[in-house]
């Protein structure tokens, strides 16, 4: 979940309120994000720097909320953002209509497309904000912002680059081209020289912030490059902006402009932008818009600040959240949360419907359980009644396991839970077992050594368990119940899990006899009686396998079928995990008993 720090004494000034500590948690926990950490700017300085703090440190220093934001709300990446949406919460602000400057055609500016562009980064979409006021606080917070959704939406810049520049220092029309790095010469941001595209990727490989951007482009015969009407650089997207049209406290008009390689993210990130910043516009909430010309002659008015409708039912509304509301009371909540609401009544006038309208500050709202999801944060998660539903059942196998982990807990057992992947070695050779190549679930990529293949047995993690903790006081009862996966060419995937039971007695003698109790004990528990060999009426016990020590180990037959095996473990498996103590271990499939 993405965090976003403000200076408390500017956010409460903004809100047009101020609160305590404790007041602001609860508001923030109503609305749905929350107050993550309270700390100064210096601390976090300090933090970073690894020194010690100063008693008298936070003494006149500026408190800073870090407040959590849902990860799809990029409208509450800033301060601007996050203050309109907490005042039309608390019912101080209106809902605001965003619309276009009043222009004629002849003054709208252009972006041209060049045909090259489609081998790299196809998109591009601008904006205009007139008559901006910075200063030092709004400045930073337009640039925190652009960090925010280049590392959130724009993946690294990887879909999405924002670049904004002063218009007043450049000149429309704009082109949007592709070069080979060669022809591209400008002086980057925050330098005083011109560079080659070229050279500038060797000159950034030691940039810690712009180098990791650079594998974006590098490779590419040709890259992007927007050019104003006297051929001056604009930006070299995705990595840097002109020095040229750098924004200072002193820039009026913010000319904004987003490339990409995915059109439906690039629209949301402009719209982010022009509606968190046209409140500091001359005329609030006016965004001048931006013609794009394709080649193929096509072209489109940018930003799209268009509100589209979703209808929703109240008996959906109702349904979904668990409580009866009012037509009224959805109204009144939807309105909170940013979206404007038109009642309708059915032809019988049974059901009731409400129109909504998303602005496009709200790209997160995409189906009508978006629109519920609003409604329950506005009404409250903590009013809403808790109940089960009515179809929730829990599944006989999950049952099952319930009552034995409670029974084998009650034979003074401790329960363990281990990775369900583990390595080849631990899986075969360290337990004296060979490869089938019939029954393994293998990783193709595995990222580390420690996990190849998903376990065909719980033995290789309960002895690993032992193995680092042996010096545990003894004795050591263990056990865990968990999945397993074998290949399975009637399972649409290729493979099936198998719910196992393992236990394992770690002690200065083999603990054989608890074992072999244990096992008599979940027959007993289970209603399986003790019969003789051949006898599939219940279970019976047999000879078994190599990683138990000879004679004294033996399989578990229920109803004819192999089910599981138990014994004393042999030395040379102990050896291969590092244990110094004699072991008992017991493994059986729990599923054949439903």
């Amino acid at each position: 979940m993405p965090t976003v720090s403000v200076g408390r004494d500017r956010l409460f000034k903004a809100i047009g309120r101020t609160y305590t500590q404790d007041e602001f948690e609860e508001l923030c926990f109503e609305f749905g994000i929350e107050l993550d950490d309270v700390t100064t700017e210096k601390a976090i300085i300090r933090k970073e720097k690894h020194l010690e703090e100063d008693e008298d440190s936070t003494e006149d220093e500026e408190v800073i909320y870090k407040i959590e934001v849902p990860a799809n709300r990029y409208d509450l990446l800033c301060l601007e953002g996050l203050v309109q949406a907490l005042r039309i919460f608390i019912g101080l602000d209106e809902i605001p209509t965003y619309k276009f400057s009043k222009i004629n055609g002849e003054s709208v500016l252009r972006m041209n497309v060049k045909p090259e562009t489609s081998l790299i980064r196809p998109f591009v979409v601008c904006a205009v904000l007139r008559g901006i006021t910075f200063d030092e606080a709004r400045y930073n917070s337009l640039i925190d912002l652009q960090d925010r959704l280049h590392q959130n939406i724009c993946r690294r810049r990887t879909l999405v680059a924002i670049g904004t520049h002063d218009l007043d220092t450049i000149r429309g029309p704009f082109t949007y081209e592709a070069l080979p790095p060669q022809e591209i010469n400008f002086a980057p941001l925050k330098q005083m020289k011109s560079f080659r595209a070229d050279e500038l990727m060797e000159f950034y490989k030691s940039d810690l912030k712009l180098k990791k951007f650079l594998h974006i482009i590098e490779n590419s015969p040709v890259f992007p490059v927007i050019y104003d009407r006297n051929r001056t650089v604009l930006s070299l997207p995705p990595i840097i902006n002109g020095a040229h049209s750098a924004i200072t406290l002193k820039t009026k008009n913010v000319f904004i402009e987003c490339t990409a390689t995915d059109l439906t993210k690039a629209n949301i990130v402009l719209n982010t932008m022009v509606t968190a910043f046209s409140v500091y516009a001359e005329r609030q909430f006016e965004v001048e818009p931006v013609q794009v010309i394709y080649p193929d002659g096509k072209s489109f008015v940018y930003p799209d600040l268009s509100e589209y409708s979703i209808e929703v039912s109240l008996s959906y509304i109702s349904n979904y959240i668990g409580v009866t509301l009012e037509a009224n009371q959805v109204s009144n909540l939807l309105t909170k949360m940013q979206l404007r609401v038109k009642k309708a009544i059915s032809e019988d006038k049974k059901q009731c419907h409400f129109i909504v309208s998303v602005p496009p500050t709200r790209s997160d709202i995409l189906h009508a359980c978006d629109v519920v999801e609003d409604v329950a944060i506005a009404y409250g998660y903590n009013k809403i009644p808790k109940r089960r539903p009515a179809s929730l059942r829990a599944l006989p196998l999950n049952q099952l396991t319930d009552l034995i982990r409670t029974e084998i807990a009650m034979n003074g057992f401790t329960e363990v839970l281990t990775w369900i992947l583990c390595s080849y070695k631990e899986n075969f050779s360290m337990l004296n077992r060979k490869d089938d190549k019939l029954t393994a679930v293998i990783v193709g990529n595995p990222r580390s050594s420690d996990f190849e293949m998903v376990r065909t047995s719980l033995m290789p993690g309960m002895l690993k368990t032992v193995g680092h903790n042996k010096d545990h006081p003894k004795p050591i009862k263990i056990f865990e119940v968990g999945d397993i996966a074998v290949l399975d060419e009637t399972k649409d995937v290729g493979a099936a899990n198998r719910r196992q039971l393992a236990a394992l007695y770690c002690g200065a003698n083999s603990g054989f006899e608890l074992i072999h109790c244990l096992v008599d004990r979940i027959m007993e528990v289970t209603g399986n009686p003790f019969v003789p060999v051949g006898d599939n009426t219940g279970y019976y016990i047999k000879r078994s396998d190599p990683e138990f020590l000879q004679g004294r180990q033996a399989s578990i037959i229920y109803k004819g079928k192999q089910i599981g095996t138990f014994g004393i473990v042999h030395p040379e498996v102990l050896n291969n995990f590092d244990i110094p103590d004699p072991c008992s271990f017991l493994e059986l499939n729990i599923e054949t008993f439903l």
